[in-house]
């Protein structure tokens, strides 16, 4: 092995340990929800929208953020194994940071790896029980793997904090014979 391989391999170990906190977001997300919840129609709730977004992309430090940054430019152009290994990067250095596996989630269902991406969403969903991406994700994902009945209960917590999601046309009226 080389010195610059056992380098880089010294260099990641230690890196995982300096990882900074995810920043606290749940009060800014908290409020934006709130006013997507009373939006006067989908276009005002997209655009507040965007503000979570900005919040849960907004990485623990410089490090971070370049990796999120790669991944994500790397899915846009459907290179999904150079995206697979930037965020395989990102959640090894840090691993308590919820956008890292809600990102690789997203490009393994782009490949239609719905089982890869289950895992990734439910960890994305243990840091941040009200990441709406992620809950309408895990939602789609379990109607990709062909479990609608489990995705309907996904999907509707995910519209009770955004009714505006375009993933409502997905849902599921109960039939009255049912209630």
């Amino acid at each position: 092995m080389t010195r610059f391989a056992i380098g880089l391999i010294f260099t990641a170990s230690v890196a995982g340990a300096d990882c900074p906190p995810q920043p606290d977001i749940q009060e800014a997300q908290d409020r934006i929800l709130a006013q997507v919840r009373v939006a006067p129609n989908e276009m005002a709730a997209r655009q507040l929208s965007n503000g979570l977004w900005e919040l849960w992309a907004k990485a623990p430090d410089t490090e971070a953020q370049e990796l999120l940054d790669r991944g994500m430019a790397a899915r846009a152009i459907a290179n999904y194994d150079l995206a697979i290994e930037a965020l395989d990067a990102l959640i090894e250095y840090c691993p308590e940071y919820s956008e890292g596996y809600n990102q690789r989630a997203f490009v393994n269902f782009l490949r239609q790896d719905f089982d890869v991406a289950l895992v990734d969403l439910d960890r994305a969903l243990d840091l941040r029980p009200t990441h709406v991406a992620a809950l309408a994700g895990k939602a789609l994902t379990l109607i990709g793997l062909g479990r609608d009945d489990d995705a309907q209960p996904v999907l509707r917590e995910a519209l009770a904090l955004n009714p505006w999601l375009s993933e409502r046309r997905f849902l599921i009226e109960p039939d009255a014979t049912d209630l």
